[in-house]
């Protein structure tokens, strides 16, 4: 049945013999958190009374001093979740202050129904469509660690090209060589069963999945992708795809990262986004006789994000490792600039089909570390804001960006080289942002102080393991 309501959602859970309601949420640096509630202690008051949570212990939430919560289940959400011993249903949830009743200004779900509320009231568009394509590894064995003396990560996996000499266990071969891994069929492919398994129970799941397949680099990195959908709606998919996808691996003995570089000289994980704004169920992004059969409005869209791109990347790419990955040499769009089919630039117009309701941009620099919330908020925003003021974007660049003349590759600009300066970048522009309420000063404030304390400095004051082999002798 279709769970709509409140009622609906009673129903339900009698009906499954539900045992156990698991409540859902996203804290500011993008991770779900969850608790667990008897569904004989479950009733439907709480959907409009909410249950209360400590808002003090959730990264980016609230001081101590105004620690108390609540959680408003969202009935719309529910799932059963797939991975309980005990039968158990999901529900994500909204924040609110429960002195002003008010929705959490903080709550990154919250910051992605103003953007949409903001969209219907510009007049552009009624709705925003939003697919990402989210690239992950999977590996065997993982392990890190840093203290006082020392640091280190080790990785492996079974399908590493670094173990095709590997001599403690039969070796079987069929390891794809290092950015060689987009697409061969199985043996050298070990993954495929695994994807199956994570596509079918992101359907069982309510996602609608279309591909999947192995990706670029070695040790297993893949991508599957979900059929686009709202931006709310999506932003909470993402969330629910990196649980399954991570469960349905450690029920293989396996792990996954999404982390966006994790292995070295081979390629980084991205999250490649195509967004679209549809009025009255025309795609307002299409013209068939505009360059890339993309229409004026969707051209200054474009120029909007590039204007933006670097306060963007404080957002879309939003950790220290993301900038391993935004590097020349490994597909990574660090310029910005847009173009048909090239995935070198930052923004590109897909050109697989030519019918309306097939054009969409796709935006490269993003990567699966983000909020999925604030990321797809704030390139919505930022394409709006190029609508308002009619920005055009820089002439489109129909070459490969990695092999330009020196003096044509000067006139285009990079994405920012470090976090530091993305959120320097965010700091000063992020006005845009701002428009109707959608974020406000507290959340920026909030996410660059969070940034700042909790990733940059650590990340800073440690020594690097490569230092020793450049300077140990020094």
């Amino acid at each position: 049945m279709a769970i709509k309501t409140a009622s609906d959602f009673m129903k339900f859970a009698a009906d499954n013999k539900i045992e156990i309601i698991d409540l859902k949420f996203c804290d500011v640096p993008g991770l779900w958190q969850h608790f667990s509630v008897s569904a004989n202690e479950f009733g439907q008051e709480v959907f409009e009374e909410g249950i209360g949570f400590d808002g003090s212990s959730i990264r980016g939430f609230q001081s101590i001093d105004e620690s108390d919560m609540l959680l408003i289940p969202d009935p719309e959400s529910a799932f059963l979740d797939p991975f309980a011993e005990v039968p158990t249903v999901s529900l994500t949830c909204n924040v609110r202050d429960p002195v002003t009743g008010q929705p959490y200004t903080r709550d990154p779900r919250f910051v992605a129904r103003k953007a949409e509320i903001y969209l219907q009231s510009t007049g552009v568009a009624d709705l925003s469509f939003w697919g990402p394509e989210i690239e992950f590894y999977i590996f065997d064995n993982v392990r890190f660690d840093q203290s006082y003396n020392y640091g280190f990560y080790f990785i492996d996996s079974e399908e590493g090209f670094w173990n095709s000499g590997q001599a403690d266990k039969p070796n079987l071969g069929y390891k794809p060589r290092y950015k060689e891994g987009y697409f061969p069929v199985p043996p050298m492919d070990h993954f495929q069963d695994i994807r199956s398994e994570m596509l079918r129970t992101l359907e069982k799941c309510g996602i609608r999945a279309e591909v999947h397949h192995h990706e670029v680099g070695t040790a297993g990195q893949s991508e599957i992708d979900m059929r686009y959908t709202t931006l709310a709606r999506m932003a909470d998919q993402v969330l629910l795809f990196k649980y399954i996808v991570k469960n349905v691996a450690r029920r293989r003995g396996k792990t996954v990262t999404v982390m966006p570089k994790p292995l070295f000289q081979d390629n980084g994980s991205g999250m490649h986004v195509h967004q679209s704004l549809w009025k009255q169920g025309k795609n307002v992004f299409y013209d068939a006789n505009g360059y890339g059969l993309i229409s004026e409005t969707a051209r200054h869209y474009v120029g909007g994000i590039l204007k933006h791109a670097a306060a963007l990347c404080g957002l879309v790419a939003p950790t220290t490792n993301s900038y391993r990955r935004l590097v020349p040499g490994y597909e990574a769009p660090i310029n910005i600039a847009y173009s048909q089919r090239n995935r070198s630039a930052a923004m590109r117009i897909p050109m697989y089909s030519p019918s309306e309701g097939a054009k969409r941009l796709e935006f490269r620099t993003p990567d699966p570390s983000c909020n999925p919330y604030y990321a797809f908020s704030a390139m919505l925003m930022a394409g709006l804001d190029g609508i308002a003021n009619r920005i055009e974007p820089p002439p489109p660049v129909d070459k490969d960006l990695y092999d330009l003349p020196p003096q044509e590759a000067a006139k285009i600009k990079s994405m920012p080289g470090s976090l530091e300066e993305s959120l320097r970048a965010l700091e000063d522009d992020h006005a845009f942002l701002l428009k109707g309420d959608v974020f406000t000063p507290d959340v920026i404030e909030t996410w660059l102080a969070y940034k700042r304390k909790k990733e940059l400095d650590p990340v800073r004051l440690r020594p690097h393991p490569h230092e020793f082999a450049l300077y140990f002798d020094i």
